[in-house]
């Protein structure tokens, strides 16, 4: 496999510099982790499928499973390489999305396949037929109060009583991996925990979900510690659309399926900073005041807790001499898959109705709901980590990108200066 991971690498360098990504710097680097990210999540069945490599052909060559697996060749790669090369970034996007969703979507059905197997035997008891809340799912976490009677009172199908470290077991025993926490191996005092995958898996696997809180543009002035949401928060991760998660109430997630808002009792001040903090940061602290949701009833979500996937927020950036290991790789989960919806890790700070936004400068305004548009469908934006190259038994580490523009603690050691500024350009 080594063979193809290098060929990816030289592609993606290669197809970087390419004319068609003469734009801005921001907008080069998304293509380029686009470019990245179908490289490592697609497969093809071989050049007698795939002997059209136009456009139009694209969709019938890719094949949506993962794995490139072990008697793959080097003309496999190539085929993947060279169709990248002639697709547009939007073809790009909308296969890696199929590519994570398959994946996800087996998951999900094996975690179903233990802890509902009733459903298995009769699907008139899937909770996604007979339980349908409302969808707006606001947070009481924002505001201080309790969850509402409505909370409370809505149904959470019976699951088999497994321990999260069971049902991780049995994860890895049908997938071949798992995730674990514990120390960190990075020499580094600020270093903490960190996320080890235990087993093997192989490039352009998904192995974990970024879990939490999600936050649009038209609601960073709810995000704790607003404005200056990072000097007292280490789980905060920003999409390339601006979409923001904020990982910390999910913390390790729990031992059952619940009802879940967001609203464990964080004291984010009290929260020590990843690495030094300065006396702006302490003032910022102090001035911290984000906005309170207006008085109304809050909705959650049912949510597995025990998902052995939802540890995203673990993974460290790697120490200097180190590669990463994992990418971070958006994925908007289809809202009209409900059967799955109780695996995804997240809820929407503002319910997951479309928000129309305008943009003046740094800020963002609401400005209205966006309405229903025909064949449009409800996504909730959440991200996923994805393998760059094979792993067997390590710890993951995932490229932060900081800003270089702004001051970056003693500990991190930049991956790719290039693409740091290009990130945030």
């Amino acid at each position: 496999m080594a063979f193809l991971f290098n060929k990816f690498q030289e592609a993606v360098r290669t197809l970087a510099k390419n004319p068609m990504f003469a734009r801005d710097p921001r907008h080069l680097q998304f293509e380029a982790d686009v470019n990245r990210l179908f490289l490592y999540t697609s497969k093809f069945s071989g050049k007698d499928v795939c002997e059209d490599t136009d456009v139009l052909s694209f969709f019938d060559c890719a094949l949506s499973y993962y794995r490139l697996g072990e008697n793959a060749e080097e003309k496999d790669a190539e085929e993947i390489i060279d169709l990248a090369s002639k697709a547009s970034v939007a073809d790009q996007q909308k296969q890696v999305q199929e590519n994570v969703h398959y994946q996800l979507s087996h998951m999900f059905q094996a975690m179903d396949d233990v802890l509902r197997p009733d459903v298995k035997d009769d699907p008139s008891k899937d909770p996604s037929k007979a339980h349908s809340h409302p969808q707006r799912s606001g947070l009481s976490f924002a505001v201080g109060r309790a969850a509402s009677a409505n909370m409370r009172s809505a149904a959470i199908p019976a699951t088999r009583p497994l321990t999260r470290a069971e049902l991780s077991k049995k994860f890895r025993d049908h997938f071949g991996y798992t995730l674990d926490i514990k120390p960190s191996g990075i020499p580094h005092k600020d270093a903490g925990q960190g996320l080890f995958l235990s087993g093997e898996a192989n490039v352009g696997a998904v192995l974990a979900i970024y879990p939490g809180v999600i936050y649009s543009p038209a609601y960073y002035r709810y995000i704790p510690g607003y404005p200056r949401i990072d000097a007292c928060n280490n789980y905060l991760i920003t999409r390339y659309d601006g979409t923001i998660i904020d990982a910390t109430p999910w913390c390790l997630g729990d031992e059952t399926r619940e009802l879940w808002d967001g609203s464990n009792l964080v004291d984010y001040n009290a929260m020590r900073p990843k690495g030094s903090e300065n006396n702006s940061d302490r003032v910022w602290r102090m001035l911290s005041k984000p906005l309170e949701k207006s008085a109304r009833e809050n909705f959650g979500e049912v949510l597995e807790r025990r998902n052995p996937l939802a540890f995203g927020h673990f993974a460290n950036h790697p120490p200097q001499g180190s590669n990463p290991n994992v990418m971070i790789c958006p994925y908007d989960f289809p809202l009209s898959e409900k059967n799955m919806r109780v695996y995804i890790p997240n809820i929407t700070f503002g319910g997951e109705e479309p928000i129309k936004m305008k943009r003046f400068g740094s800020f963002y305004f609401k400005s209205g709901s966006s309405g229903d548009q025909a064949g449009d469908s409800l996504v909730l934006k959440t991200l996923v980590l994805v393998s760059t190259r094979s792993i067997c038994d390590e710890e993951l580490f995932l490229n932060y990108r900081y800003s270089n523009s702004k001051r970056r603690p003693e500990w991190y050691s930049p991956v790719d200066e290039e693409e740091d500024k290009r990130r945030w350009s």
